[in-house]
């Protein structure tokens, strides 16, 4: 049963006639005809259309069922650069990227006015129960940490976002660049999930940490940005320490080099024969990129420069 209003009814055939109204006087439900025919009835074309048929995408039972769109929205048929079908819809051929591996690793601001030394201070009281519980399973450290990394990017350019129109300015490309930090770490977590499933505890620790995280990052971001991204800046480079000891226990033969998963392969353009260590390579550059930009974006706004007056940094496409 389609729902139309009174003022269509009345321009619809007298087939459409038999109708019940309802007692709220609200709309009228008309029985025999499909919600399609009596849009093109009421523009005064009589000719039917068909809705589009998308690609078979699920299953159930065994048998996959295709998605019936009324919206003209054309289904998306992408190919890699070989030919082969596109398999992934979490992203898109144009946003793999190869990683800058040459990027310095070991770079570290050195906290000298109260406001630095308070974001490092902050982030070392937050490292100290995460390396307690996780010591050396670097592959449920690793989720943890990129559930919690996502958060900042995101909540940065969610609020500059709305502080653009609000303002009626320019944002200097920051919001495409924090939004595409939070996606580069969400992508980080879509490939450590394709080697490890958390466990219904660890599940638990994520959605707990990721609240409290985004809550207290949201109002320290709408206090100061300067300080929000000091703070992001400093946590980007214990990720990267994390990911220097990952490495070591990869290399050493303390955790088992397993080929790296598809995933990452398409992500970063690795090659199919990649393992474990390059993907994890890839995204302690990652990282150390997300470092500069975020103490980067602190330094502009501790020499009292605005974002709209700054272009933020090139990204990873």
């Amino acid at each position: 049963m389609a729902k139309v209003s009174g003022l269509l009814l009345r321009k619809v055939s007298p087939q459409a006639s038999r109708f019940s109204r309802p007692a709220y006087m609200g709309w009228m439900t008309v029985h025999p005809m499909p919600a399609r025919e009596q849009s093109t009835l009421a523009s005064g074309d009589a000719k039917e259309e068909k809705p589009i048929q998308v690609p078979k995408t699920g299953s159930e039972n065994g048998e996959q069922k295709a998605i019936v769109s009324y919206w003209g929205v054309p289904p998306a048929n992408l190919t890699k650069e070989d030919g082969s079908p596109w398999k992934w819809h979490c992203f898109r051929p144009w946003e793999t990227y190869k990683a800058d591996i040459s990027i310095d690793v070991e770079k570290h601001h050195k906290p000298v006015k109260f406001m630095d030394k308070f974001a490092y201070w902050t982030v070392q009281a937050l490292k100290i129960p995460t390396h307690m519980f996780f010591q050396r399973k670097h592959m449920c450290h690793a989720m943890l940490l990129e559930t919690v990394a996502a958060v900042p990017g995101m909540v940065g350019g969610m609020l500059l976002h709305c502080q653009s129109p609000r303002r009626f300015e320019q944002s200097g490309g920051w919001i495409k660049a924090l939004l595409e930090e939070a996606e580069n770490e969400r992508m980080h977590l879509m490939t450590f999930i394709e080697l490890a499933k958390p466990q219904w505890y660890e599940r638990a620790i994520v959605f707990a940490v990721q609240g409290v995280f985004f809550n207290a990052y949201f109002l320290t971001y709408l206090a100061s940005p300067k300080v929000a991204h000091r703070i992001t800046g400093y946590l980007e480079e214990e990720a990267v320490r994390s990911y220097t000891e990952f490495l070591k226990d990869l290399d050493n033969g303390s955790f088992e080099n397993v080929p790296a998963p598809a995933i990452a392969i398409d992500y970063w353009r690795l090659p199919a024969e990649s393992t474990l260590r390059d993907v994890v390579e890839v995204i302690r550059a990652d990282e150390a990129h997300h470092r500069d930009v975020n103490h980067y974006a602190s330094d502009i706004q501790c020499q009292g420069h605005q974002f709209k007056d700054v272009p933020a940094p090139l990204g990873y496409h």
